[in-house]
Order: C-alpha cells, then structure tokens, then sequence
C-alpha cells in the first residue's frame, strides 16, 4: 500500500468486466467477485473520467472448453497464439450474463470497450488481444483525451486486471491498481504471480480509501 493519491484531470479510472457472468451465480464465477460492485461505485464517484470494460464472446469462442471436444473448463490448450486456459461459456453477446451487474452504477462513464469478440482468439487486456500485438484502440483514444494515468479496478485480478495493468504499462500510461476492488480466480497460483508481476514493473497496488 502506499500514500493518498489525488484524482486529476489526467487519470481514468477502467473498471474491468464487472459483469453477472463473472459474479456468484454466473457461468465463470470469481469468488466473492461481488463485493467489488460497492468499492467500484465508491471509486467512480471519485473520478470524473471512468471507462468499462465487457467481455463479449460470440457463441463457441475458441476460449470455451466447449469448444474443444474432451476438454474441461480450466485446462490449458496450445492454439496459434500461444496457451490458453479454456474457459466455461460466458459472456455470450446479448445474454443475462455479459450484461454488467445490475448494481454497478457509474452513470458517468465515458466509454465501453468490448473484447473477445473475435471467435478466434481471446482477450483479456483492454488494450491488446491475447496475440499480444493486435490493439483494440483504448490507447490510442486514451492518449487523444490527454489522459496519462490510469486506475484498475474489477474483475477478474490475475487475469483481465492484470493484463491490461501490464499493457497499460507497456505502452506507455502511468498504474495503478486499486487491489482491495479487485477479486482473483486464483488458478494455479496465479494471484501471486499477478502482484509479484506487478511489482516488477513497478505498478502500484493501493486500496480505495487511498485515493482522494
């Protein structure tokens, strides 16, 4: 943790797949991934400038278990890009559960950035496809509303939290992540290797009340 950090007009807060699917009772739950929904609320009031992030696969994504016959949700599979953990069906576009919780309540928001809409290959960053190098457009549109830090908050900690940290970094944007209005999977130990990641590129974790 670290000292308070005052909001100005050159930060955005992303709040990251704050969605059903990713919430108790959803197809790809995180555990307690709720209880982000009131520290993300909190979070926006304090921002003028926020964006969303949402998952949102076509049917039979190359992400989903289902796709790939005798495979299970969770198992690691090689595809063109590299590995990729396979995943139950969720956040299928246009159904209950890609749509955000019903309790987020960021009226302000300034933008929407769908991802893993490409049938063919997943993505956990907002800012690049899991091929690493093919971009949505978020920088590009952040760098054009002169924004020069940003804040992460969501869902889920060690994956879509985590990488688009680590894009955001890469490319140029000052981090942080807001860690206690996050929640993990925690698959294979990935939690941890999503702070000491972070702390090797020297991305801060902070919680809410540090941020004024």
């Amino acid at each position: 943790m670290t000292e308070t950090m005052a909001v100005t007009e050159r930060d955005l807060l992303l709040v990251v797949d704050v969605q059903n699917d990713f919430c108790p009772g959803g197809k790809l739950a995180v555990p307690r991934g709720d209880e982000v929904v009131d520290l993300v609320n909190r979070l926006g009031r304090r921002f003028p400038h926020v964006a969303l992030t949402q998952d949102w696969h076509p049917p039979g994504h190359l992400s989903f278990a289902s796709s790939h016959p005798g495979r299970k949700p969770f198992e690691t599979v090689t595809v063109s890009y590299g590995p990729q953990v396979l995943w139950p069906d969720h956040c299928v576009q246009g159904t209950p559960g890609a749509e955000f919780h019903p309790r987020l309540a960021i009226p302000h928001a300034e933008l929407v950035v769908r991802k893993g809409y490409h049938a063919g290959i997943d993505s956990y960053s907002a800012f690049f496809e899991n091929d690493r190098s093919t971009p949505t457009g978020l920088a590009g549109y952040l760098r054009e509303r002169g924004f020069t830090r940003l804040f992460l908050a969501g869902l889920a900690l060690d994956f879509c939290v985590r990488y688009s940290a680590e894009d955001a970094r890469r490319v140029g944007f000052d981090v942080v992540v807001v860690e206690d209005a996050c929640r993990g999977i925690d698959v294979d130990g990935s939690v941890a290797a999503t702070r000491e990641s972070l702390a090797r590129l020297g991305i801060a974790s902070i919680g809410v009340e540090a941020v004024a």
